[in-house]
């Protein structure tokens, strides 16, 4: 497999997860915001799920286009692109110097609960 195909395969996967989160937060009533913003990190991914082409190098990939290009046309999502130095879910798979750890900590919200108060 090619890293964009991987990399591929997880947006679609993140897109069915938010989209459970959204049916979760719709039963309980609680507001959302509309489209839904999924931050990637690989520009050749984010270019596959926009474009209407179909290519032979895609077909693997083809159900999974389908599935992201309908819920971008319908509104529910939208992809940004943002830069991998500054993509927080990366605290959860790559190793992190200290200061960019801490950035990105931060950045989720996320408070040290064993720091002295």
């Amino acid at each position: 497999r090619s890293r964009v195909e991987v990399e591929f395969r997880a947006l679609a996967h993140g897109v069915c997860e938010g989209i459970w989160l959204r049916r979760i937060l719709e039963e309980l009533k609680m507001p959302f915001q509309e489209p839904m913003k999924m931050f990637f990190d690989n520009l050749a991914a984010i270019s596959i799920a926009k474009n209407p082409v179909h290519h032979d190098q895609t077909k693997h990939v083809e159900i999974d286009r389908h599935f992201i290009m309908e819920k971008i046309e319908k509104g529910a999502i939208q992809l940004v692109y943002v830069f991998t130095s500054q993509q927080p879910a990366d605290i959860l798979t790559k190793a992190l110097t200290r200061k960019s750890f801490e950035e990105m900590n931060s950045k989720l919200g996320m408070t040290n609960i064993y720091s002295p108060a």
